[in-house]
């Protein structure tokens, strides 16, 4: 790691914090077993979109063990709306049904474990680490993809890549924080096809400032 690097790592860490305060995961869970059925939903589709069908599914299977035993067209008419409902629907079951055999119907900690289960790999792994446990974890996303390459922060496309270049540049507790905040400046300052670098607060330390 170059020291200049180190010291666009420490910049990009510092204001962030200041410009998100609080960070926070945009999808509406009480639980770890709903973090890790709404992640799942959320491939290809909004977070709003998960937030409005994710009420009635956990009003009607509350825990893994009432999912792992769902009728699979039950479930698929419910989330029909997040896309993708059929493949879905079968990694929530699997998922649940390895909670379930595996885990004694408890979300697993270790990522390891998490990406055992239907439909979760290393990103959803991340998500629920680093959200619901605490834990480690650098969730990497078309946002987290998109800023990290613009900051000079990595030259890959590839998110396990990214995620192993970030790592390092970043302490551990801040992995999970640093992805939400990256995914919230993506969202509200650094869209991909037009980017308000006029408004943005790490223009003056990005490489790609006013050249996208």
């Amino acid at each position: 790691m170059t020291p200049r690097l180190r010291q666009q790592a420490d910049g990009v860490l510092v204001r962030l914090k200041r410009e998100y305060p609080k960070a926070e995961c945009a999808l509406d869970h009480r639980n770890p077993y709903e973090l890790l059925v709404a992640t799942i939903l959320s491939a290809q589709c909004t977070d709003e979109r998960v937030n409005m069908v994710t009420p009635a599914l956990f009003e009607r299977y509350p825990s893994p063990a009432d999912l792992a035993a769902a009728d699979p067209d039950d479930v698929e008419r419910m989330i029909q709306s997040t896309g993708f409902f059929r493949s879905k629907t079968k990694s929530l079951l699997t998922m649940a049904r390895g909670v379930e055999e595996r885990f004694g119907g408890e979300i697993p900690v270790e990522r390891d474990d998490l990406t055992t289960l239907g439909g979760v790999g290393r990103k959803t792994a991340n998500v629920v680490r680093s959200v619901a446990f605490g834990e480690p974890g650098l969730p990497v996303d078309t946002h987290v993809t998109r800023l990290s390459r613009r900051l000079g922060l990595t030259k890959h496309t590839d998110a396990v890549k990214i995620e192993f270049d970030l790592m390092p540049l970043f302490p551990p507790e801040e992995w999970g924080p640093l992805s939400l905040r990256l995914i919230q400046h993506g969202r509200r300052v650094c869209i991909a096809r037009r980017p308000k670098c006029g408004e943005c607060a790490l223009a003056d330390i990005c490489p790609a400032a006013f050249k996208v």
